[in-house]
This record gives C-alpha cells, structure tokens and sequence, in this order.
C-alpha cells in the first residue's frame, strides 16, 4: 500500500521516545516545544530535565526543571501554577501535578553556524533550470529549482 509523505511528527515519536524515555523525558514534545510551551522569555532561563510518573500512569507527574541561581527557583514557586497550567494545557490533560526545582548551571546556547555559500556560474542555473524545465506543476519547479540553486551554492 503506497502512501504519501508522513509528517515528521509521526516517525519522530517512535525514533526518540527510547532515547528520551532513559532521562524520564518520554514526552519528547516538552523539550522539542519547550520555548513554546513556556514561552521564549522563560525558556531562556528555565530547562526540562526530567519527567517522573507515578508507577502505571502517565499523568499527575513531577518534572524536574533546571535553573541557573536562587533567584530564578524563587520567580519559578511563585510562577509554579501558572507553568503547570500551560504544561498541561499543551498536553491537553493533567500530565504534570508538581515542579522540582534544581538550581544548576544551564548550557551555553551557541549562536547558529553561518552557511557560506557561493556565487553560482551561469552554467550551474542553466543545468538546475534544465533539471526541472518538465515539471508542469509551477509552484513545485520554482520550489526545487531554489532547492537546486541552494544545494548547489553549498558544494566547494
């Protein structure tokens, strides 16, 4: 039976749930949305560690957060019912009843690598626009011929 494209969501779950199950992060949503589920601005100073789930049930969890200094853990209490609730209000059922706080440093956050890429010779756009000149469908031959240009841009 032929299907088409899956969405990277329905083979990503199966693939990392063993690897993050191990760390008790079997919701791999909570680290993969983190920024969302928090927002940006707690994000930055607030990391999931830890997803622990008492035996045989898969809600009224504790997750164990990691902060950078006192300060931080003190804003978090204050700020525990209002986390929990968009936790859960993302999982869209009560996964996480309680918050344990660790204070310990967070990783450094390296800025993204800068992708060099090169001019293009006339001959290189003259073979991708070649490659794609018989797809009928427009939309999709301009998107494979950018792809081709990029791709193309990044080789030595």
């Amino acid at each position: 039976m032929a299907r088409g494209p899956l969405a990277i969501g329905a083979v990503a779950a199966p693939l990392t749930r063993p690897l993050l199950g191990r760390r008790g992060l079997a919701e791999g949503d909570l680290i993969a949305r983190w920024d969302t589920i928090v927002g940006p601005l707690m994000a930055s100073y607030v990391l999931p560690e830890q997803v622990r789930f008492p035996k045989g049930q898969r809600d009224g969890g504790e997750l164990t957060i990691r902060v950078p200094s006192g300060p931080f853990a003190v804003q978090i209490q204050h700020d525990a019912p209002a986390l929990l609730q968009r936790i859960n209000g993302y999982f869209g059922y009560p996964a996480i009843a309680r918050l344990k706080i660790i204070q310990a440093p967070l990783p450094i956050k390296r800025p993204p690598r800068e992708v060099r890429q090169r001019a293009l010779r006339p001959s290189e756009v003259a073979e991708i626009t070649a490659t794609v000149a018989e797809i009928p469908d427009d939309d999709l031959r301009a998107a494979l011929e950018r792809l081709g240009r990029s791709m193309r841009s990044r080789q030595s």
